[in-house]
């Protein structure tokens, strides 16, 4: 037997072992006290416990009962210390620092607000979670997989070894708190059922479905998720894409990556409180103020207008598509959120 078999051989069945050696030494001490002093039999149990113990032995023993006193305290007091240390060590290993650890995952869990639920830590979901922490966006994992939530964890992230399509589990991960949520777990019916799940939770909350095929694409959308996303189309159209346009391919990657300090591409909320609600963007001085380029404006009908002029209204609800540099997105982003003087 190796190593590595002895070892899970000890953490199994390691316990009951020791129980059991303990009690067969206990027994085995009963009855040598009573062939070797002819002692009854709770006398001799008595006197074994006291050996155990190593409490001082009484001294109205015979010879042999001193010489068997000696082997007994020394194989008893070595199986009762192998008893109490591999039970410590069971308690330990597989109790406290799990509820430990349980416990400061439900911490972390209740103090999570405005983040993202990503279910399932796959090829997709790891590369999401990749996104979101180098935005320094708040997020959780929900994975089944035990292995999968462990590699989530390893790499910095809050996972939950769990189904998300359970309405339980959606609560313990902050729905009710959260921004959105990304279904991308192992196949389109869990991924339907997740967002099913979400949907009737939060009526208002931002879903993002993962589809491998057309008919689970329709399926997801009926379910309730705000955009279905395909992996396979749209890696299809961005080869084609790069294929005829690399330099438009290229600058648009160049603006929406993450890794990007000299340029950003972001969506400004307006909202009916903002400072350039019912204004125009020329009166509003984007370009001026900001240093940045209205790309386009999309009304709270999903209807998108792109390269907007610069008489074009500003209405509350619009969500304006920006190109410009990180520092003035970030300035223009806090502006648009202030209340009207």
């Amino acid at each position: 037997m190796n190593a590595p078999k002895v070892d899970r051989w000890f953490r199994a069945q390691g316990p009951a072992f020791a129980v059991a050696l303990l009690v067969l030494v206990m027994a085995g001490g009963t009855a040598g006290y009573m062939l070797t002093d002819g002692r009854g039999a709770w006398d001799a149990f008595y006197m074994t416990v006291l050996a155990l113990t190593t409490v001082e032995s009484p001294s109205n023993l015979s010879r042999p009962g001193q010489v068997f006193t000696v082997l007994l305290l020394l194989g008893g007091v070595g199986a009762a210390l192998y008893t109490f240390t591999l039970l410590a060590t069971v308690v330990l290993e597989g109790g406290l620092p799990k509820r430990f650890q349980l416990r400061r995952q439900q911490r972390m869990l209740e103090s999570l607000s405005d983040h993202f639920i990503v279910c399932g830590y796959g090829r997709i979901g790891s590369i999401v979670v990749q996104q979101f922490r180098r935005q320094h966006v708040p997020y959780v994992v929900v994975e089944r997989d035990p292995e999968r939530v462990q590699a989530a964890i390893g790499n910095g992230a809050l996972g939950v070894e769990a189904d998300a399509s359970r309405e339980e589990v959606l609560k313990r991960v902050g729905i009710d708190r959260a921004r959105g949520l990304i279904a991308a777990v192992g196949t389109d019916a869990e991924n339907v059922y997740a967002v099913l799940s979400a949907r009737l939770m939060r009526p208002d909350l931002f879903i993002v479905g993962r589809a491998e095929t057309e008919d689970a694409t329709e399926k997801l959308k009926r379910a309730g998720a705000n955009r279905v996303i395909s992996p396979y189309q749209i890696g299809a159209v961005q080869i084609a894409q790069t294929a005829l346009r690399p330099a438009v391919v290229d600058f648009v990657e160049l603006a929406t990556s993450s890794d990007n300090l000299e340029l950003a591409m972001e969506e400004i909320t307006i909202t009916p409180q903002s400072t350039f609600a019912n204004r125009s963007i020329l009166d509003a001085s984007l370009r001026q103020r900001y240093g940045v380029i209205v790309v386009g404006i999309q009304r709270e009908d999903r209807r998108m207008t792109f390269n907007p002029e610069p008489d074009t209204p500003i209405r509350p609800g619009d969500k304006l598509v920006v190109l410009g540099r990180p520092e003035s997105l970030k300035r223009l982003e806090t502006d648009a959120g202030e209340a009207k003087r």
